[in-house]
This record gives structure tokens, C-alpha cells and sequence, in this order.
């Protein structure tokens, strides 16, 4: 894929969003150094982000041999090393035996079970500049923001279709969606749901506590690439642009007190391999820092947006997704796998047997319209999507699909004492 086929085709821009990007790109902060922090960012100490950039520039995939393989297979403790060549081309031919060990790793930390949640989206507005994002700064998209009463009543409808654990999203802008909003999102969704998830922009230690005790029990960040370099080209502008600060997100959330974090790059912006090299070598290390806190993974891949057709994963087929996952699994036993409605339903139910613990159902990514989903409806007024989603199907849907296949769908195992 070119690099410009990320950017919005200019002739579905209006006239105003041309201009407002014009305006941006003569913003004195347009491609700051993307390394250095940005006033109010908090700054820890930490060595984990040196570890893991290390690992990925010295990793060579190409390496790898059809031996490396096999031995990484019939090790009893996946290695760094062994989980190096299940990420390379050369496991290609091994995906069948890569899936079955992966599968019995799956069945002896978890069970049978597949755990389903529904996203909640919030708010759209947005203060990055990233160029293969719907909800970006310049796209010329229908921006919204719920209030408390609409925000209760999207809850109530997911809540009364049976879900019982939700994870809110907003666009990153800390003008239009503040701190304090998403925190009292949390105090309602908590009168609703038995476990709350955020994703959210980037915040400091003392304020992931805060929402935290207004009720979130996660946080969710993708690092999108873990390719510094590629990662300046992609984030012009915006708290987004600075790379460390979002790569330490997790750790200040459990520094915050948060439960659980989540970790992904957006498979597709660069190199794949070196990208879910990082990401699980990111939980890696933090897992041994923070051994009572609960870790996932997902593996998003790029997906269209609105004024952007040709948006699709570079070189990241089903066939690349399910070796990165079993990958996942065997080197991380103990750690969640979520797969999102991103991928088709083929692909979920497929993998869910094999690597993957988690998916999401009654998925919108547009804001407000939950209720005119369900009952099969289009509400002009709703704010617009981020990315188009593949898998559309409803909670209830969802549900009998898993129990179908022989697994055990769960709600919610979390209980507060």
C-alpha cells in the first residue's frame, strides 16, 4: 500500500475541512518531536519501553528457520526466542500444529469460556491529526457528544439486552470530553454494568485513579505501531503525537490503581511482525512488574473510515492474524485475547475455539445509536463512525453462536466484595 492511500482523498473534503487543515498544518506544534513530552504529561520511570523497542529493532524475522519452529513447538515454556520464530514467515507451515498447541493452552487457562462485551462510544470529537483515523481533527464527519441523560439511556438499552460488561470510548479531546465527563460515564455505567472498560486518551497516574474510583475496572490503548519512526509519519499533531507518553499509559493506569490493561497495535500501519512482537513483549514485561493486575491483548487490523475507501491491512490476511494469535497464546498463556467486530464472523468463530477469549456483539462505533440499531433503524442525528465494523451481529446472536460451537459464552465472573 502507498503511504498516501492513509490520507483522506481531498475531493470528498468540504471546503471548510480543507481549510481547518491548512490552518492545522500551520500549527506551531504540527510535527513536534514526537519523543519529547508535552507541558502537564506526567513522566515515570520506567524501563520497560527501552526493553521492548530494543527487542523489536533487533528482531529478524527473516532469520528464522523451519528448526527454530519446531523447537519453539515442542518447548513446555514459550521463550522470547521461541515466540520470535512462531511470529516468523517460517511458522507459516505450521499454523496447523501452532493452532492446536494454542488451542490446548486456550482450554487449560480458560476453559471453554468466551467472555462478550459491547463497546460504547461516547463522544467523537478529536484533537489528533491521524491520518488513517475517522475520527481525526480534519475529517469532515458528523461529530457528537452525548450528555448524562443520553449517555444513561445507550447504557440502558445495552444493559437490558442482556450485556453486563461495557467499554466506554471517546475521541481524544480533552476540551470537549474532560476527565470529569468521562468519570461520571463511569458512575452511571457502573449502576448498569458489572464491569466497566475505557478507552480512552492517554491520562496521568492520579487521574486514571480517579476514574477508577468513579467505577472503571480497565483501560484499553492501542500504541497503534510501535515503530517510532512510521508512528511520527502517522500522528502530525495533537497529545497523540508523543509516542513515550502513550507507550506508558498502561503502567501509569496501574500505578493509578486500575485492575486490568489492554495493549494492541493497529495491524497494517507497519511492519506486522515487529508490531505484535512489541505488543506482547509490552505486556511481557509489564506482567512481571505488575504480576496481580489482569492483562489482554487485541489485534485489531485497519479498516475503511468515512472519506476513506481504500484504507484496508498491509500484508495482515486472516491467515497472518491467526499465526500472530496463536503466537499470542502460547507465549502468553495466562493473558486475554479479544477479537473485535473488525473481523468477519468466519474468522471470530474460528478463532474463539482456538486462541482468542473474548469478543465484542451489538456493536456500534457511531455515536447515539444504540437504540435505532437494535430495532433495525438509522438515526440521522447520531455522530459518525470511526471505522466500519464487519461483524454486525446482535448480543442474542452472538450468544447462540458460541453456545452452538460448545463454548460456554460469560457475561461477567468478576464479583466486588
Amino acid at each position: 500500500m502507498a503511504e498516501n492511500q492513509f490520507f483522506i482523498d481531498s475531493d470528498k473534503l468540504s471546503q471548510k475541512a480543507l481549510e481547518k487543515k491548512h490552518r492545522l498544518e500551520q500549527d506551531p506544534s504540527f510535527r513536534t518531536n514526537h519523543m519529547e513530552y508535552m507541558e502537564g504529561m506526567e513522566q515515570i520511570k520506567s524501563d520497560v519501553m527501552e526493553k521492548v523497542l530494543t527487542q523489536m529493532e533487533e528482531y529478524d524475522y527473516s532469520s528464522y528457520t523451519a528448526v527454530d519452529v519446531r523447537r519453539a513447538l515442542s518447548s513446555d515454556r514459550c521463550s522470547i526466542e521461541d515466540f520470535k520464530a512462531l511470529l516468523s514467515p517460517a511458522a507459516a507451515p505450521f499454523l496447523e500444529e501452532m493452532a492446536q498447541k494454542a488451542k490446548y493452552e486456550t482450554s487449560k487457562h480458560f476453559g471453554n469460556t468466551v467472555y462478550i462485551f459491547t463497546p460504547l462510544y461516547i463522544a467523537n470529537y478529536c484533537e489528533n491529526y491521524c491520518i488513517y483515523c475517522g475520527f481525526n481533527c480534519y475529517n469532515d464527519i458528523h461529530r457528537k457528544k452525548l450528555n448524562q441523560e443520553e449517555i444513561a439511556k445507550e447504557m440502558k438499552v445495552i444493559a437490558d439486552s442482556g450485556i453486563e460488561e461495557i467499554l466506554i470510548l471517546t475521541g481524544e479531546s480533552r476540551t470537549v470530553s474532560d476527565v470529569e465527563y468521562i468519570g461520571e460515564a463511569c458512575k452511571l455505567a457502573r449502576k448498569y454494568f458489572k464491569n466497566v472498560g475505557l478507552e480512552i486518551y492517554p491520562v496521568n497516574s492520579d487521574e486514571y485513579r480517579y476514574l477508577h474510583e468513579c467505577g472503571a475496572d480497565y483501560i484499553t490503548v492501542f500504541q497503534e505501531t510501535y515503530y517510532s519512526d512510521k508512528y511520527e509519519t502517522l500522528h502530525l499533531m495533537g497529545h497523540k503525537r508523543v509516542f513515550p507518553y502513550r507507550f506508558e499509559a498502561q503502567e501509569r493506569a496501574l500505578m493509578g490503581g486500575m485492575r486490568g490493561v489492554g495493549f494492541s497495535a493497529l495491524l497494517g500501519l507497519s511492519d506486522f511482525r515487529k508490531d505484535a512482537l512489541a505488543s506482547a513483549l509490552h505486556v511481557y514485561y509489564l506482567q512481571r512488574k505488575y504480576p496481580h493486575a489482569e492483562f489482554s491483548l487485541s489485534c485489531p487490523r485497519l479498516r475503511p473510515i468515512i472519506n476513506n475507501d481504500k484504507i484496508n491491512p498491509l500484508d495482515v490476511h486472516e491467515k497472518e492474524l491467526c499465526q500472530i494469535l496463536c503466537a499470542y497464546r502460547i507465549f502468553l498463556p495466562f493473558v486475554g485475547i479479544t477479537v473485535s467486530s473488525r473481523e468477519q464472523k468466519h474468522f471470530r468463530d474460528g478463532i474463539v475455539k482456538i486462541a482468542a477469549t473474548k469478543v465484542s456483539a451489538g456493536v456500534s462505533t457511531g455515536i447515539g445509536d444504540h437504540e435505532s440499531k437494535y430495532n433495525g433503524e438509522d438515526d440521522a442525528d447520531a455522530g459518525d463512525e470511526q471505522f466500519e465494523i464487519s461483524d454486525s451481529r446482535s448480543f442474542d446472536q452472538m450468544y447462540d453462536d458460541i453456545a452452538e460451537e460448545g463454548l460456554q459464552p460469560v457475561l461477567n465472573d468478576y464479583v466486588y466484595v
